[in-house]
């Protein structure tokens, strides 16, 4: 079994070398499409001995596309900059180089650390998702946010932690809401879908109690409520962008005098 790792990245010298140092042993290449970082992240890439290239931001599943095609083993592990292989997950995968696995892919779980401790409740835990496949059985889709691979063939479940560090702050957090609300609103609006008034009445609340209390999020702590407040003003504010959308594509201006 032959590996290449995938990593998009912009600005992410901080956070890189621990993904990449997770990757040793692993991957046979490691492929990074960095979309023009004004920091060291490019530097510290090359450090490692990845292949780089430099791309104008298109999208996140275009950009992880991209790399997928530049890479030249037949299996892809696809990590992002704030993510790194626990310990336990790296010898799962080194457990399988020495065979030809007759699936699609593997999937792992995702563990995130916010607010200084691991979050197990919410909906945030075990989220599981798809990062090491078949190169020519899976392809990335989504023009917007929330990038999805789909994948032809039979999935196995790995049991070993994908560590997940998206956060550095609550300000941090809210600001990616405010980027990802606005996207989801356009993806939305091409779907020539409305807001109504009870998406923003009853949307939010719904939300928080779901995370909050049937998804156990108070057994996090303070940062459980933290997720569930800020999951509910998500939902809020993309749905409230997809209304001014809808108002602005719709005012008619005034004929000039």
């Amino acid at each position: 079994m032959k590996i290449s790792a995938v990593i998009i990245t912009y600005n992410e010298a901080e956070r890189l070398p621990a993904a990449l140092k997770s990757l040793e042993g692993i991957a046979s290449e490691i492929i990074v499409v960095d979309s023009h970082s004004t920091d060291d992240t490019v530097k510290i890439a090359r450090h490692f001995g990845c292949r780089v290239f430099e791309r104008d931001w298109t999208n996140y599943a275009d950009q992880k596309n991209f790399g997928q095609n530049q890479a030249t083993s037949p299996w892809i592990l696809s990590l992002d900059a704030d993510e790194r292989l626990s310990p336990e997950l790296r010898q799962e995968i080194i457990s399988l180089l020495p065979v030809e696995p007759d699936c699609a892919g593997f999937s792992m779980p995702r563990r995130v650390f916010y607010l200084g401790r691991w979050i197990r409740h919410g909906g945030w835990y075990p989220d599981r998702r798809v990062r090491l496949f078949r190169r020519n059985l899976a392809r990335w889709e989504g023009e917007f946010v929330h990038e999805k691979l789909v994948i032809e063939g039979e999935v196995r479940k790995l049991r070993g932690d994908l560590l997940h560090f998206p956060y550095r702050h609550i300000t941090d957090h809210m600001r990616r809401i405010n980027l990802f609300s606005e996207l989801g609103a356009k993806k939305l609006y091409a779907s020539r879908k409305k807001c109504r008034w009870y998406h923003l009445l009853f949307l939010p609340p719904l939300r928080f109690l779901r995370n909050y209390i049937f998804l156990g999020g108070f057994l996090d702590g303070f940062p459980g409520l933290v997720i569930a407040v800020l999951s509910s003003y998500a939902i809020f504010a993309r749905y409230a962008k997809l209304r001014e959308i809808w108002i602005r594509s719709e005012k008619i201006e005034p004929c000039p005098r």
